[in-house]
């Protein structure tokens, strides 16, 4: 029977009030810790109620994992919310010059309407297992750091491949603390996500790069999707969240529940050092000069616009990313702070019976990542192969699918296995359209020029032996030749490519892949060279982290690693500099007042009429006189937690996370409440869009909400 789960809705903060806001609660942390925190944080509902493991079910079966972000149900038909930037991927594969969804928008008026995306797995959760005893019985006694990593991987494949023998059922396999904790997670998986509402750019971007990991904002970062069973039916989830028209107010309780992705605070000091010193000014400063050829090339043509509008998006958000990463280290003192913590955590362990292991696995772990730091920038390079021009990206791709093809299921990376190819097939054609050749030549070309600039001890001989010693004419020449000499780029030959074994390929001789293959070998040594490092990690940081946890003497939440976790706090303002106060909450007046008729402030027209007439409707919150767009609180969040459901007290939908303040940007190293504040749309700023602004009665109605 479905259940609203407005009814269910508990969250257990931590055995100290201290700990509030701070932590990506796992659930199993969650159902650990006790239910007396729970009436001081506003709630009122037993902890069973938050996810009972003998019904299967609970409130955290309504936190759902799609594509690279969160979302949550909100209606008994399948109806999901999640953010604008999060469903780019499904406008970009609908839009045409002549329908520019990612620039207008889209609203299906009837179900009829909605536009199927591809590629796009929805997975609801509905069990989880700590598989942590059974993972380190599989390792042999004496096993080398290369023979472990083997083990655990070789284990976690196993656990999986059991997980998913049921039908439509998705099964993940993770790690926390480095082998502290291992835990199995089982999804049902749903392959049928429609389209039903996206915002015009102009609202879902509002303000675009320029505010950015700023605040104040006014984004409509929301969207829509109805999501259709086996049967082509509307799924019909046991649990969704019922809309609040109530809104929130500074200091009300809020939670986020979704799926962060990966975040570095039990690392070292000295490896928060590598992220702070090399990993993301390298990026920055590659991203701006990729950001760069994109824009030009767009402003050419705008069929190439719209092809690289999510990779241009993509691009930029990590761009900022760093940028803040490196200005939040730096202003926040993080590394300075962490190696106080860390000779604090050595004294303690010093002072413990057992603690030597702890004090041999920091001095280790610190000698691992100076060893990494030899052939630094050639690594860098390699992986980036995989996220600048497609063609890098397709190729290799391809030459790794055949090389772990010919290997049994089991045996075979992560990602190539065959539980695997039907999404990678289905990704084959959908990317196709984001593919753009001027730009993509330049990207490609941008590549090989930064790999040529690598110093004698970490040149890659691939690269070497086609461009080596070519000036800039000759170089622009090789490349057209590789471009136009290759059927990569076609996407009937890419997915018969897709099928072929090794020497299939080679066969071939296609340029381009005769270089990913040669690419990819350099691919696979770094693989083995990091695989054995992570086996090592896999012997030291849960040593490192029991010390850690009996220092600090309460629970810790592990690191983000793309695990359903739950964060709860407050919504509240904040003072980012001396004689400065952000008030948590910003309005449709803001808004306008931005207005200058240019992107990224160019607000539609429509919006602006309906404002200046004052058709606020019943969305209007009496305490700011206006309509409510975005708002703070102090929860716990980063990247993956965009499209995160953000719930009252009563478990209730009052918005949908999408993005952090600048100043919190290096939240991913260290938890500042001072500053920790992560940006919401508020719900009633979409519910004011659908009633003044489209006259979408039918999906007010299905969201039960009344509108005047």
């Amino acid at each position: 029977m479905t259940r609203t789960i407005a009814s269910l809705f508990i969250l257990v903060l931590a055995a100290s009030s201290a700990l509030a806001g701070e932590g990506k609660w796992t659930p199993q942390q969650v159902l650990e810790l006790g239910p007396g925190w729970v009436r001081e944080q506003g709630f009122e509902i037993p902890l069973e109620k938050l996810w009972n493991a003998d019904e299967g079910g609970g409130l955290l079966a309504n936190a759902i994992d799609i594509p690279g972000c969160s979302a949550s149900f909100v209606s008994p038909e399948g109806l999901l919310i999640t953010n604008h930037h999060c469903i780019v991927d499904i406008l970009v594969e609908h839009a045409t010059p002549e329908a520019n969804l990612v620039r207008d928008g889209y609203l299906a008026r009837t179900r009829a309407d909605e536009l199927k995306a591809t590629a796009y797995p929805i997975r609801v959760p509905s069990a989880f297992h700590d598989v942590t005893t059974a993972v380190w019985e599989a390792v042999p006694e004496g096993a080398d750091d290369e023979e472990r990593f083997r083990a655990v991987e070789a284990k976690g494949k196993a656990l999986v491949a059991e997980c998913e023998a049921r039908p439509s059922t998705h099964c993940t396999f993770a790690t926390f603390d480095g082998g502290l904790l291992f835990t199995l997670t089982e999804f049902r998986e749903l392959d049928d996500a429609r389209l039903v509402y996206a915002p015009p750019e102009a609202v879902g971007s509002y303000g675009g790069e320029i505010d950015n990991w700023m605040w104040p904002r006014h984004s409509g970062d929301f969207g829509l999707l109805r999501v259709y069973d086996d049967a082509g039916e509307p799924y019909r989830p046991e649990y969704w969240f019922p809309v609040s028209t109530d809104g929130v107010r500074e200091g009300d309780t809020v939670a986020v529940l979704g799926y962060p992705g990966r975040t570095y605070r039990s690392w070292l000091a000295n490896e928060m050092a590598e992220r702070a010193e090399r990993y993301f000014p390298t990026r920055q400063q590659l991203y701006e000069e990729w950001i760069g050829i994109l824009q030009e090339e767009g402003a050419r043509s705008l069929d190439v616009q719209i092809a690289v509008a999510d990779d241009l998006r993509t691009l930029e958000n990590r761009r900022k990313n760093a940028a803040g990463q490196i200005a939040g280290l730096r202003r926040g003192r993080i590394l300075e702070k962490q190696r106080v913590a860390e000779e604090r955590v050595k004294a303690w362990a010093a002072g413990n019976p057992g603690g030597r292991a702890a004090l041999d696995a920091h001095a280790e772990l610190v000698r691992l990542n100076q060893q990494r730091l030899a052939t630094w920038d050639r690594d860098f390079l390699l992986d980036e192969a995989q996220r600048g021009a497609w063609g890098l990206r397709w190729p290799l791709q391809i030459a790794r699918r055949a090389t772990e093809g010919v290997k049994p299921d089991a045996e075979r990376e992560p990602g190539y296995m065959e539980r695997d190819l039907p999404l990678l097939r289905e990704k084959l054609a959908r990317d196709q359209k984001r593919y753009a050749e001027p730009a993509d030549r330049r990207l490609f070309r941008s590549w090989v020029e930064h790999v040529l600039a690598l110093p004698a001890h970490q040149r890659v001989a691939p690269v070497d032996a086609l461009f080596a010693g070519a000036n800039a004419a000759a170089l622009e020449r090789r490349v057209e030749e590789l471009y136009e000499g290759t059927r990569v780029f076609d996407l009937e030959d890419r997915r018969a490519m897709f099928e072929e074994t090794p020497d299939q390929l080679r066969a071939r001789h296609d340029p381009l892949l005769d270089l990913s293959f040669a690419l990819d070998a350099e691919r696979l040594a770094l693989k083995k060279r990091r695989d054995a490092r992570q086996g090592a990690v896999l012997r030291l940081r849960p040593a490192w982290r029991r010390a850690v946890i009996g220092e600090a003497g309460h629970p810790v939440a592990p690191d983000g690693n793309r695990t359903l976790r739950v964060t709860v706090g407050r919504v509240a303002d904040y003072s980012p500099r001396d004689a400065v106060v952000m008030l948590p909450q910003t309005t449709l007046g803001g808004m306008i007042a931005k207005h200058t008729g240019e992107e990224p402030f160019d607000a539609p027209e429509r919006i602006r009429e309906a404002w200046e007439e004052k058709r606020f409707g019943p969305w209007i919150d009496v305490a700011l006189g206006d309509v409510p767009v975005n708002y703070l609180s102090n929860c716990d969040t980063t990247g993956g937690n965009s499209g995160s459901p953000s719930i009252d007290s009563r478990g209730r939908l009052v918005g949908v996370n999408f993005d952090r303040v600048w100043e919190n940007v290096a939240n991913d190293f260290g938890y500042n409440p001072e500053i920790a504040r992560n940006v919401t749309a508020d719900v009633r700023y979409l519910l004011w869009l659908l009633d003044e602004v489209e006259e979408a009665d039918a999906l007010l109605e299905e969201l039960g909400v009344v509108a005047e």
